[in-house]
């Protein structure tokens, strides 16, 4: 995800100082315009902003305590692009407040594709003040740029966003399963889906049958992508956010469970739609 959006800066004219913990990524983002550095350390220390895109709430807090704070210029603007708990989003805005610094969750939607075209969704929690700086900042690398209320909001907004997803995809790969035990033709329950009541992101941008949607990863035995672990963590964050709130989401709970099981089985570095093969009971084409 990174990758795709340090590239977008970059050709937008900004001068993006990149680091990742991956030699391979670094030259892809040398590739694309970016200037290397040596450590997150070094990349932040001259920045007017600081932008980073990381697997959880560990590393987030980790990078911002040991490597941002100490080093960034007081006047940075700090967003985290990351999928975290809401506690640890407002946890980290509250820390950054208390040194003076302005620190934004800004999680995103749309995936690698959408990282690659910069039309990725922006999902921001932040003081109202500081949006039109960060809506410039983000606009780059996003269709849209939205901001959800102060800080927390955009992870909440994220988690709720990922929970649809998730349970979405499940519903949609069913229905191809079924579709294929009816005799019906999955291309053609596809174009009758398309345009009917079950159109959806899932079905029309990343759809799980292979074949249907070019760029999806079930073109590519569901390499890359959004990996099952990820989503899994997602759901897993909807899923405690809703115990702490309250908050009754049985669907949620269930796609949580589905997820987890087919990550126990071996396939959480695969994209998440690939679960239509363990419904299919087709596991072993996964290879």
């Amino acid at each position: 995800m990174g990758a795709g959006m340090a590239a977008n800066l970059a050709r937008s004219q900004q001068r993006v100082a990149a680091f990742d913990l991956s030699p391979a990524a670094l030259a892809a983002a040398e590739a694309a315009g970016c200037g290397v550095s040596a450590s997150a350390a070094e990349a932040v220390r001259e920045a007017e902003a600081v932008i980073t895109m990381l697997p959880a709430a560990a590393e987030v807090r980790r990078v911002f305590e040991r490597d941002i704070l100490p080093n960034a210029p007081r006047d940075a603007l700090i967003i985290d692009c990351s999928t975290i708990d809401v506690e640890s989003a407002r946890a980290l805005a509250a820390a950054a407040a208390g040194v003076g610094r302005t620190f934004v969750d800004a999680p995103v939607s749309g995936g690698i594709m959408a990282a690659q075209a910069g039309t990725l969704a922006f999902m921001v929690g932040c003081d109202e003040a500081d949006f039109p700086r960060v809506q410039t900042l983000l606009a780059p690398m996003g269709r849209a740029v939205i901001r959800a209320g102060g800080p927390g909001a955009g992870q909440a907004a994220k988690i709720c966003n990922n929970m649809v997803l998730g349970i979405s995809m499940l519903g949609l790969c069913e229905a191809f399963a079924l579709a294929e035990k009816l005799d019906l033709a999955p291309e053609k329950f596809f174009e009758i889906a398309a345009q009917s009541s079950a159109q959806c992101w899932s079905l029309t941008t990343y759809c799980p049958w292979p074949g249907q949607v070019p760029e999806a990863p079930s073109n590519r035995n569901y390499e890359g992508g959004f990996l099952t672990r990820l989503m899994l963590k997602d759901l897993k964050l909807a899923q405690e956010a809703a115990a702490k709130a309250g908050a009754a989401t049985p669907l949620g709970a269930q796609a949580e469970a589905l997820f987890a099981l087919f990550e126990r089985l071996g396939y959480g570095a695969r994209d998440f739609s690939a679960v239509l093969q363990l419904l299919r009971g087709r596991l072993a084409e996964l290879g």
